[in-house]
């Protein structure tokens, strides 16, 4: 950073001469050191692999979590802060309970995240508050189709085909433009999306280090067992 723009980083409400938002990209930095989340979308759904290894021997697996349920039809995993993350989840979970009261149906993916995402850009825009360090990749299913949406600290959302966060993205993105193919199986999907982890970790993927999410259509949202990513583990 040029000596003449230290006092832009200073608040959020505050554009330097160039344009940019300090906070935000430092945010989005905080999603780049995260762990490596990856999704993909396949034929008849969408998978989310996500790297959970533990830090110590001491700590319980059960207790990381990284996929989380938002509706029956919608998960997501996270990359970046945690903490944050739990906060966006919680809007995400009553923001979805509230469309299905107040319409009597289930609140369509997009919408879903365009109403996450406006709460991010919020907190771009107002003093006293700083962005959230996290980014959200959302999977899910409903009368348009299956979805994969990938968020941004500043509010930004992309729709994907197949995608990554976290630290290990160049090198997940590098694999998935090379290998990734449309109305792929279940199980080519998450075999793909394991591989790619694994280059990304630079470790043999296991069922202890990670978690697997899944939407298809007509099915709920469930995040797969210790027996099924074993199963899933020993194809590769």
């Amino acid at each position: 950073m040029q000596p003449g723009q230290m006092a832009y980083d200073r608040g959020i409400t505050v554009f330097s001469p160039d344009g940019r938002l300090f906070q935000v990209e430092y945010a989005r930095e905080a999603v780049k050191k995260g762990t490596t989340t990856i999704g993909l979308k396949y034929r008849d759904g969408a998978i989310l692999v996500v790297d959970k290894r533990v830090s110590s021997r001491l700590v319980e697996p059960e207790s990381i979590e990284k996929i989380y349920d938002i509706d029956d039809h919608i998960g997501c995993a996270t990359s970046g802060l945690v903490a944050d993350a739990r906060i966006l989840i919680d809007e995400a979970r009553k923001d979805a309970q509230i469309h299905k009261i107040t319409y009597g149906e289930n609140i369509s993916v997009e919408l879903l995240v365009k109403k996450v995402c406006d709460h991010k850009q919020n907190y771009t825009q107002y003093g006293g508050a700083r962005p959230f360090g996290t980014a959200l990749l959302v999977v899910g299913v409903d009368d348009l189709g299956v979805h994969l949406f990938e968020t941004d600290p500043s509010g930004a959302l992309v729709a994907y085909k197949a995608t990554c966060i976290g630290s290990g993205r160049p090198v997940v993105m590098d694999i998935f433009e090379k290998e990734f193919k449309e109305k792929m199986t279940f199980e080519a999907a998450a075999k793909l999306g394991l591989k790619a982890l694994g280059s990304a970790i630079e470790d043999a993927p296991s069922p202890q280090s990670v978690e697997v999410g899944v939407v298809e259509k007509d099915k709920k949202f469930r995040r797969l067992s210790d027996a099924e990513i074993s199963k899933l583990v020993g194809k590769l």
